[in-house]
């Protein structure tokens, strides 16, 4: 999470609102927190989540004894992943 803080304005500028108008410090902060809250991007939407379409037919396209031997390896790996659960 994002910390907001009046470091963004430089110290000069932010004397010379706070001089002005004694909320605009509040007013600040709360613009930021808005702002950066409510931002619509969300970058985990736009990872992609494993082989498409395009890899799959890729592999259909493999030879049967490539095939089988790409089941093996599978197969392999998830007995190695449950062994060591």
């Amino acid at each position: 999470m994002a910390t907001v803080t009046p470091a963004t304005l430089t110290a000069p500028a932010l004397r010379r609102d706070e001089a002005r108008n004694p909320l605009a410090g509040f007013r600040t902060f709360w613009r930021q927190f808005v702002t950066r809250a409510f931002d619509p991007y969300r970058p985990e939407l736009h990872y992609m989540r494993g082989p498409g379409p395009a890899c799959r037919a890729k592999e259909r396209a493999l030879s049967p004894a490539v095939q089988s031997m790409l089941a093996e390896i599978r197969s392999a790996k998830a007995m190695k992943s449950s062994a060591s659960l």
